[in-house]
């Protein structure tokens, strides 16, 4: 049985529950929820739960820093339980990609996304992403505000059938299968 650290990325409070930057919350809570974790522990400058999907220990982490020091926390949860890079996962907002469009990739840069830029600040970028789109506001100028602001009524049920998809199929992802994974969400993502 393999460990490995989740993190959904998000900043803490209330007033940013349901940014679009925050969506790596959202994956990380509707993991802990479908699939049954332990109870929210305060650990690594965060909030820790700890449960099983398929035969893997999965540790999910919701870090409390702030998106660009999200990289404090992680690292600190990956030294404590020695863990090696292959075994972290990082859910986060992805401008580039069309909204509720789900897509994984190992490594690479950090197209400006405070919080992967703070994890590859710690820890180095190789590392498995889990892009979770929210579309692009059409300029620059207007990324801060779009991201930043709240999702919409009408993208509210998307976003539950996003959500919903990742969990049912989160033992593919556990098993790192990502080509199934992304295959299984978007058809799910269809129904």
């Amino acid at each position: 049985m393999a460990t490995q650290l989740w993190v959904g990325l998000g900043n803490p409070g209330p007033q940013y529950a349901f940014n679009r930057h925050n969506v790596g919350f959202m994956v990380a809570d509707a993991l802990a929820d479908i699939h049954g974790f332990g109870p929210v522990q305060k650990k690594f400058q965060g909030w820790l739960q700890e449960g099983r999907i398929g035969s893997d220990k999965i540790l999910l982490l919701k870090p409390a820093t702030f998106m660009n020091e999200s990289g404090r926390a992680v690292g600190e949860a990956m030294r404590f339980y020695k863990l090696e890079m292959s075994a972290l996962t990082v859910f986060h907002d992805e401008l580039d990609l069309a909204p509720f469009k789900v897509k994984i990739k190992q490594g690479g840069g950090h197209a400006g996304h405070n919080g992967l830029r703070s994890i590859d600040q710690h820890l180095g970028a190789e590392f498995r992403r889990v892009r979770l789109g929210i579309g692009h506001p059409g300029h620059k100028d207007r990324v801060s505000g779009y991201v930043l602001g709240n999702y919409a009524k009408d993208e509210i049920d998307p976003l539950s059938g996003m959500l919903g998809a990742i969990a049912a199929e989160a033992d593919r992802l556990a098993a790192g299968d990502d080509t199934r994974f992304m295959n299984d969400v978007a058809l799910r993502q269809k129904d």
